[in-house]
Formats: C-alpha cells, sequence, structure tokens
C-alpha cells in the first residue's frame, strides 16, 4: 500500500481591515475588496467579526518561495491603508489573538497560547467580567477549568472555540467566493451636481475592479459606470433613473491609472441629467491577461506609455470622430485602396497584428513598391506637347510602366474625375529638376472607341494625362 503524505502543517495569517473611508483615501479598499486583493496568494481567505481577514496559506506559500517570501510579498502588494503589521500562527484564532495584541500596542506572552488574555477571542469576550471575578483571565486559565462546568454556565460554543484555537479541531470559516462577474454599487456621501464630481467614486470602485481582477488573472476590456439620478422629473420633464457611459481598450488591462485618466476624459464631456447619489461599476467584457516577465537587461523593459493607451486617451478627450485611422480596402483604384474612419481601438490593433506579416504577392498581382509614398486628393491634368506629357513645363520621361487598371465599373461611387468606370495605364515619369513623379493615361472604353470608330473621330490623346502622386 502507498505510504499516506504526512499532513499539511497549518500556517494562518491575521491582516487587519481598514475602517470604512480611513483618511479619505478615494483608493483605500474596505472589506470585501480587501479580500479580494488576498485571494491572489491563497483561496482560503474569510472576513472575522468584520475586523480582520483570515489567510490559511499552509497550501499555497510554496508556490510564493516559501513563507518568508510570501510575507514580504504581503508586505509590498497590500493596499496602502492595511497596516504593516499582522498575526501569525498555526491556527486561525491564535493568529487572530496576536493581531489584537498588535493592535493593542501590547507584546505577545512569552507562553503560547497559554498566556493570552481571554479578551483576544471571541467567543470568550461576553464572559470576561465574569472569567474575571473568578481569577481566570488567559487562555491557559480557562482550559484548566472542568470543561463540563464550563459548557454548562458558559455554553459549548466556548469549548469549540478552545478546541480550535488548540488546533485540536478544524477551523470552520464562511470562505470568500469570488463572483464570476464583477458589478459593484457605491453609495456617494453628498450628492454629484458635476459629473466630474463622479471621479471620486470611480477611482473606489476602480481599486475594488482591480483587486477582482488579480484575484480571476485577467484584464478588463470593457466598463460601464452608471450613476443614480436622485430626481425623477425637473421642470415637468421625466429624468431615466440611470445614467451611464460605456469605456472600451484595444487591450486587456487592469491599470488603474490608465482606466482614471479614459473616465476623467469622458466624464469631462458628460452632463449629469439631475444630481447623482449613487454609483454602479460593472465590467461588460474582459480577457486573460498574463503578469509581465522579467528580464536581466535593463533595455528589454517597455519604457512610457503603450501607442494603443495613448489613442485611447486621445479618443476619449477629443472624441471618437476626431480619432482616425487609416483602413485599407480590397480595389485596385489608387485613390479607393485606403479610407480614413473614426480610430476603434480594439478592432484597429487585431489589424494591425494580423499585418505585421505580410502574404506573398500573388503571381501578376502589381508590385506595390511602385506606388509613390504622397498620392495627390484629385489627380491633375496634365499639358502635352505631341505625345509627351509635361510637368512644369519639361517634357516627362516614362521609366516604368505601363501598369493598366480597369476596374470600378461595378460601383455606384463615381471615382474621382473620371466617372465611374477607371481606364488608366499608369508610368513612373521622370524630368530633370523635377524628381519622379507618378503619372497615367487615361485610356477610353471599348464601347466609346467603337462609337469614335463608326463615327470616323480619332480619339483625343491630349487630354488624357494625369499626374496622381509624388515620390519622396
Amino acid at each position: 500500500m502507498p505510504t499516506p503524505a504526512p499532513p499539511i502543517e497549518s500556517f494562518w495569517i491575521a491582516l487587519p481591515l481598514p475602517p470604512a473611508d480611513e483618511g479619505g483615501d478615494a483608493a483605500a479598499p474596505t472589506g470585501e475588496a480587501a479580500c479580494w486583493w488576498a485571494l491572489r496568494f491563497t483561496p482560503r481567505a474569510a472576513i472575522v467579526d468584520g475586523e480582520a481577514l483570515l489567510l490559511d496559506v499552509a497550501a499555497s506559500e510554496r508556490l510564493w518561495g516559501g513563507r518568508a517570501a510570501l510575507l514580504r510579498l504581503l508586505a509590498q502588494a497590500g493596499p496602502q491603508a492595511l497596516p504593516s503589521h499582522a498575526g501569525q500562527g498555526p491556527t486561525a484564532l491564535l493568529a487572530l489573538a496576536l493581531l489584537r495584541l498588535a493592535r493593542a500596542g501590547r507584546p505577545p506572552p512569552p507562553r503560547l497560547p497559554d498566556g493570552l488574555p481571554l479578551a483576544t477571542l471571541t467567543a470568550a469576550r461576553p464572559h470576561v467580567q465574569a472569567f474575571a471575578r473568578m481569577g481566570c483571565r488567559t487562555w491557559g486559565a480557562l482550559a484548566a477549568l472542568p470543561r463540563a462546568g464550563v459548557a454548562r454556565r458558559f455554553g459549548q460554543p466556548l469549548l469549540d472555540a478552545l478546541d480550535e484555537a488548540w488546533g485540536r479541531h478544524a477551523t470552520s470559516l464562511p470562505w470568500l467566493v469570488l463572483p464570476e462577474r464583477f458589478d459593484v454599487e457605491l453609495e456617494l456621501p453628498a450628492l454629484a451636481e458635476s459629473a466630474a464630481s463622479l471621479l471620486w467614486g470611480a477611482v473606489r470602485l476602480l481599486a475594488q475592479l482591480r483587486a477582482w481582477l488579480l484575484a480571476r488573472q485577467c484584464g478588463v476590456l470593457g466598463l460601464e459606470l452608471a450613476w443614480r439620478h436622485d430626481l425623477r422629473r425637473i421642470d415637468g420633464v421625466d429624468i431615466p433613473p440611470w445614467g451611464a457611459l460605456e469605456l472600451r481598450t484595444a487591450e486587456p488591462t487592469r491599470d488603474v491609472i490608465h482606466l482614471r485618466r479614459l473616465l476623467a476624459e469622458r466624464l469631462g464631456h458628460c452632463r449629469l441629467a439631475a444630481p447623482a447619489s449613487r454609483l454602479r461599476l460593472r465590467a461588460l467584457a474582459t480577457g486573460p491577461l498574463a503578469p509581465d516577465s522579467a528580464s536581466l537587461l535593463p533595455d528589454s523593459q517597455p519604457q512610457g506609455e503603450a501607442l494603443h493607451e495613448l489613442l485611447e486617451r486621445l479618443g476619449a478627450r477629443l472624441g471618437a470622430d476626431n480619432v482616425q485611422a487609416l483602413e485599407l480596402k480590397a480595389d485596385h483604384r489608387p485613390e479607393h485602396m485606403q479610407r480614413w474612419v473614426p480610430f476603434d481601438a480594439a478592432r484597429h490593433l487585431a489589424l494591425l497584428r494580423s499585418q505585421a506579416r505580410p502574404a506573398p504577392r500573388a503571381p501578376g498581382a502589381p508590385d506595390g513598391s511602385l506606388l509613390p509614398a504622397w498620392l495627390l486628393r484629385a489627380p491633375a491634368r496634365l499639358a502635352c506637347a505631341g505625345s509627351r506629357p509635361l510637368w512644369q513645363g519639361q517634357p516627362l520621361q516614362r521609366l516604368a510602366g505601363p501598369h493598366r487598371i480597369d476596374a470600378g465599373w461595378w460601383s455606384d461611387t463615381p471615382a474621382a474625375g473620371c466617372g465611374v468606370a477607371v481606364v488608366r495605364e499608369y508610368f513612373v515619369g521622370h524630368a530633370p529638376g523635377c524628381g519622379l513623379v507618378w503619372i497615367y493615361r487615361e485610356r477610353l472604353p471599348a464601347r466609346y472607341v467603337q462609337w469614335l470608330a463608326e463615327t470616323g473621330q480619332p480619339p483625343d490623346d491630349e487630354k488624357r494625362w494625369f499626374l496622381h502622386g509624388i515620390y519622396g
């Protein structure tokens, strides 16, 4: 038979919960948010007596490099509102008692747990005065009393608490279960008269969102901030009970600073229909987010703000329609190969990644390297000397071409200056002192050429040369 694994020695850490609104810090987590933060390190976390957060780290401490390393991480990653001191012990009640002594400024007794005061045991607190009259002031003195008499006079729960404190019985606590979706409301301390004044409460909710995202090891892609109107009707006009705005990001993120900037920009453009009394923050979409990898090379770490974060902030400040991106189109006509559209961070970032490795050029496809860097908004007609086009009074020498384009006959939108159908022959032209230019000769449609032949009219070649682009 296989040898059973030895039992894991329990080790508990007790962290104090900060009082609500301590110091007026909007980013300080309270109660439940502090417990979400602790779930990064262990799934066994619970709030006890509304004053402490108990963590059972016996099974997870090795994953963080040992007990000492885990304690350092807790001190570094903990919220600023949590004091640095914490209680530690082999049982939950012992760690909680040591935390209470530390908060009272008293040193731990030489003998543990026998020398601990009865006031540090929750189950004994209602009976501290009665035990004091009996000369019983410590856990050890209480444990020395006859169990039958203690159970008859003070109840069996007190003896059960003593057994848990000494580790004779397993500790049963209401473990925190992380919600599947983030949806948190916050009552504002005063009515918010403007959208900008909602930012204080929004930052507090963002701190709770970050704790939730850290525990789930993911980042947010979209969130909704809603506010409840305190009035239902103003000047005879009905007001909806809630107002809201949505926020989208290109990549999963839990950067509270970036999200706060985006919310501040968006709230700066909002106008409240009525004073707001309550806030609600919901995560609309999330995605997996791996932590940044450490590197031995200092130059390998990213510096500054990411491009998509800058574009998101500009879009929130200037409006989505005022930040535009170039979008490619499947069209052979140069003036219709691209268009400017409002910047969509998520869609355009995915598009850029898909185009990071361009596909090989298909046989017979035009060479994109011959396209000029600067395309005129509308083709400019060129004068001609005989059959040669002129640019700035000098004849152009055709270096490359022709590249023929016959497209646009399927579109209802006329091409720039050329009607619906586009029939052209492109050339790379050059003239001394003028550099390289991109020109084309407008070819006549076959039906028009046939009509000219039937009527005996020669085609007019001089009116079919245009300048379309200039090379840098």
